[in-house]
């Protein structure tokens, strides 16, 4: 079993986003896996300026669709991250094998995924404020997910 944090991007489109989520990836030491289509090539020069020499493919899986993703997932915890929750991440317990899953930028995840996941949490806000940004969010998210599961790491 892979005791590495796992972070997932449902098809993500905004390549300097994707490109700072593998940064703090590979900084924190989580896997990325990634949802295929992506809305850009990781040739973008927008890409490659954010992102840096933090790329490994290594450490990225990538999906050729959401099927092949959830099938992968069967036996274990995916935790979808929404507005659309009730439930804040701060309240909830995280363990060592779950997959964070962050929605694509412009659209968060289809009506169907979001339902088919059990559990889906949320980053509380202030009022009238729409939403953080993903790299935001993960970095967030990932944080108390290490806190919570004591990773170590080899800083």
């Amino acid at each position: 079993m892979n005791l590495r944090p796992k972070i997932a991007l449902y098809e993500p489109d905004i390549p300097q986003n994707t490109a700072a989520i593998i940064r703090t990836c590979a900084c924190l030491g989580a896997d990325l896996e990634i949802i295929e289509p992506c809305g850009f090539l990781f040739s973008d020069k927008r890409f490659k300026r954010v992102v840096m020499d933090y790329m490994d493919e290594k450490m990225i899986k990538f999906y050729q669709s959401s099927d092949e993703f959830f099938k992968s997932k069967k036996n274990e915890r995916v935790i979808l991250l929404t507005t659309k929750s009730a439930d804040s991440y701060a309240a909830f317990k995280f363990e060592s094998n779950d997959t964070l899953l962050f929605g694509r930028e412009s659209a968060g995840v289809p009506d169907h995924v979001h339902n088919s996941i059990k559990y889906r949490l949320k980053i509380p806000m202030m009022d009238n404020k729409r939403s953080l940004n993903i790299a935001s969010s993960v970095a967030i998210i990932l944080s108390e997910n290490l806190r919570q599961t004591n990773f170590k790491n080899n800083g």
